[in-house]
């Protein structure tokens, strides 16, 4: 009896289905990239036009190129409440922000590590501390719930909008959380706003060498773009110091809620299906610096990545910008914006008084 040595027609079958689903799965991934694309255009390239408006300006006016993409930024914040622009500039001031940030890395040094000292991180941690432990303090006097307390003081002290994200996710729920956690996302974007603009004058009012100036602002500016804005609108080396306290800062954010996780999830089940925010820009951030250090690493290439992060960091300001809404704090109570300013304040005089003794 012969027998067959093909296969059988079953399994033709199979195979073509296989090829079928394949083949439509990668259209379907192509058109899907494609579909996105055109969603993120709009906002991007607005995002984009104020960047190059601002470089134009900045160029001819020898001014702050970061403030004007601010600036120009929250004169268009009509465009992000139009839905076709929403999704790119969101894109351009979360995304584009962390990668610029991470490309950062390549223009510090493992020298201006070492330099920066043990004595900045010491300040940090001081500030993060008193911070966070004042702010369910505040909230109980000013009898509002602790957990409003916690979660601004967390996002003061550590990464602004990303902190209270995270923090949120780990605290026990209750019918004010969503609306908790919007305030302190809009109060702490407001506030860094106006710190970028508001604390160099106060560097300038002090006194302050580029080296402190940048742990001041590193250590209490809350979002990282608005850190970067302020810093290198000072100077370079102010910049680049501010941009590696402000790492430290981001830093910490894992270990925090960590240890709110362990806090409010007792349980071993809760603990393992909760997803711990990884800063992977930060991880970026340390990865390159000794990448930059290596002495046959190319210069062109060096500086033209460097390029390509400020233009990212101007784009991402100038989204921002476009994001921020001052009048929506109007919707908020009074009670509540008192607490997250006190406790923004009280971030800058803890460092500054940390800076006079430690540092200065």
């Amino acid at each position: 009896m012969r027998t067959n040595k093909w296969p059988k027609k079953e399994k033709y079958i199979e195979i073509i289905s296989w090829f079928d689903v394949m083949t439509f799965s990668w259209l379907h991934d192509k058109y899907s990239i494609k579909e996105k694309f055109k969603a993120l255009f709009p906002g991007l390239l607005a995002a984009v036009t104020v960047a190059v408006a601002s470089r134009f300006l900045a160029d001819h006016y020898a001014s702050p190129i970061m403030l004007f993409a601010l600036l120009i930024g929250m004169g268009f914040h009509f465009l992000y409440e139009d839905k076709v622009c929403s999704q790119g500039i969101d894109f351009a001031s979360k995304n584009i922000l962390q990668f610029g940030v991470a490309l950062l890395g390549l223009g510090v040094t493992l020298e201006q590590v070492i330099n920066i000292g043990i004595m900045p991180i010491v300040v940090v941690i001081i500030a993060i501390f008193v911070t966070i432990v004042s702010g369910p303090l505040l909230a109980r006097f000013l009898n509002r719930g602790w957990r409003l307390g916690l979660l601004t003081s967390g996002a003061v002290a550590i990464c602004g909008a990303s902190a209270a994200l995270a923090i949120a996710s780990v605290l026990p729920k209750n019918e004010f959380s969503d609306r908790n956690t919007i305030f302190t996302v809009i109060c702490v974007t407001t506030l860094s706003t106006l710190a970028m603009i508001l604390y160099p004058l106060i560097v300038d009012y002090m006194d302050l060498d580029d080296f402190a100036a940048g742990v001041f602002i590193g250590a209490t500016i809350h979002d990282v773009a608005q850190v970067i804005g302020a810093g290198y609108s000072i100077s370079e080396t102010t910049g680049d110091t501010a941009a590696i306290v402000k790492m430290v800062r981001v830093a910490l954010l894992v270990p925090l809620v960590l240890v709110l996780t362990f806090m409010f999830h007792k349980k071993k089940s809760s603990l393992n299906n909760s997803k711990l925010p990884i800063p992977f820009f930060a991880i970026g951030f340390i990865v390159l610096i000794p990448i930059g250090s290596v002495s046959g690493f190319p210069e062109s290439l060096k500086t033209n990545l460097l390029n390509m992060s400020n233009w990212c960091l101007v784009t991402a300001i100038a989204a921002i910008g476009m994001k921020t809404a001052l009048g929506s704090l109007r919707n908020v109570g009074g009670q509540a914006i008192t607490i997250i300013c006190a406790e923004t304040i009280l971030l800058a005089c803890v460092v500054l008084t940390s800076l006079h003794f430690l540092i200065m």
